[in-house]
């Protein structure tokens, strides 16, 4: 789960570390109040959207006058804004952040991440800020500084300070890299993150460190237990589809294809999707309606994969364990009646209680595709999406 910049520095602020004075605006005149209220001369006014690169795309801007601030924000809400991390369709702005101006002197990159390799938190800083990691990685790769921090032990004193040394920093800057260090981290580890980025991290004409740009993403298993978190959930900034399963329990990435997936276990949905290719065709989504999956749960994944318009080929591939072929064949049957299902539907079933599952749908004489293995299921589904192509 993504949060806005201004939602990470408040995060941020509230451990110690220095932000721009700022505030939040939902209307152009209301942008302009803000940066009436901040004073000064100039602001710097950022769309707020889950997206990088919104300085490129024309989503930030440094304004002179609190007529430029209105004007500009004018121009942002409502908008579409593309960026390189955003699909062709962009990300809506509804809502704009109006800081006072920083002086910089140089820009700095610090990031959070796991490293699945070691299975660490590993931080990486760069003297070189203002650019997106991966732009980092390839330019100047040399740049790059990275520690690892043992989970047994946390973030020590000493590496704080072996890393602001590494990236040229003097005097009292040190001292102030190790807090931001800490603080950063103390987020990635108590809130269940699974990014923090501050980008840039500023080093200010008077020498002070400031975070002048904030990213941070959590894990979505993990928001269950942190009520704070998941308070910052913002719906306008995700995919319909995926916040319609996610708000089901259902694991839902909507993709580009014409061929819905319902699967149980990701694993199997990845496999699912790779035959589907194979075969042809195209996925629409990968969805994972997990175990135990109730008539009603397999009902709600139809309904998901449904509200895709472009899906013309319903695809089921369950192998089942924790979860039964009947219940999956009731869902079924109860997503036919209740959804008045109109294009073709391709059922593999395997496991726990599959002859049961497949007399239940043959029983119910529905126009439903039976395979008996994946292959099977994945080339009569991508013969029934040509199918319906043509008509």
């Amino acid at each position: 789960m993504d949060i806005h910049e201004y939602q990470a520095k408040e995060i941020l602020s509230g451990l110690g570390v220095p932000v721009p004075r700022g505030g939040l605006a939902y209307s152009p005149e209301q942008a302009g109040y803000r940066a009436r209220e901040l004073g000064g001369d100039a602001w710097v006014v950022k769309a707020q959207i889950h997206s990088g690169g919104r300085g490129a795309a024309g989503g930030v801007r440094l304004c002179r006058s609190e007529d430029e601030v209105r004007s500009y924000a004018a121009t942002l809400f409502g908008r579409q804004l593309v960026t390189r991390q955003t699909d062709s369709t962009g990300k809506g702005v509804y809502r704009v952040w109006v800081e006072a101006a920083t002086g910089i002197r140089q820009e700095l990159y610090l990031g959070l991440v796991l490293d699945r390799k070691s299975e660490r938190i590993m931080i990486v800083a760069s003297a070189h800020g203002g650019m997106e990691i991966e732009e980092l990685a390839m330019e100047d790769p040399d740049s790059l500084r990275r520690m690892v921090v043992d989970p047994a032990v946390g973030l020590a004193e000493y590496q704080a300070r072996e890393l602001a040394f590494s990236l040229g920093l003097k005097g009292g800057q040190i001292a102030q890299m190790v807090a931001v260090l800490r603080a950063c981290y103390r987020t990635y580890r108590d809130l269940d993150a699974l990014m923090v980025e501050i980008n840039p991290l500023v080093i200010t004409e008077a020498g002070e460190l400031v975070a002048l740009d904030a990213k941070m993403s959590f894990d979505t298993n993990a928001v269950y237990r942190r009520p704070e978190v998941a308070a910052l959930r913002d719906p306008s900034q995700e995919d319909p589809r995926e916040a319609m399963a996610g708000d089901s329990g259902l694991a839902y990435v909507g993709l580009d294809g014409d061929i819905g997936c319902i699967t149980n276990g990701a694993g199997l949905a990845m496999a699912t999707m790779d035959m589907i290719k194979l075969a042809g065709g195209e996925p629409a989504n990968f969805l994972d309606i997990g175990g135990g999956a109730s008539p009603e749960r397999v009902c709600q994944a139809f309904r998901t994969v449904l509200s895709d318009p472009k899906v013309r080929v319903i695809l089921i591939n369950i192998f089942a364990g924790i979860n039964r072929c009947d219940w999956i064949a009731n869902g079924i049957i109860q997503a036919y009646r209740d959804l008045n299902v109109t294009v073709p539907v391709v059922v593999r079933l395997a496991g726990t209680n599959v002859r049961e599952g497949r007399a239940i749908l043959q029983g119910s004489e529905l126009p439903i595709v039976a395979a008996a293995t994946l292959g099977e299921a994945a080339t009569a589904a991508v013969a029934a999406c040509d199918q319906s192509a043509a008509a």
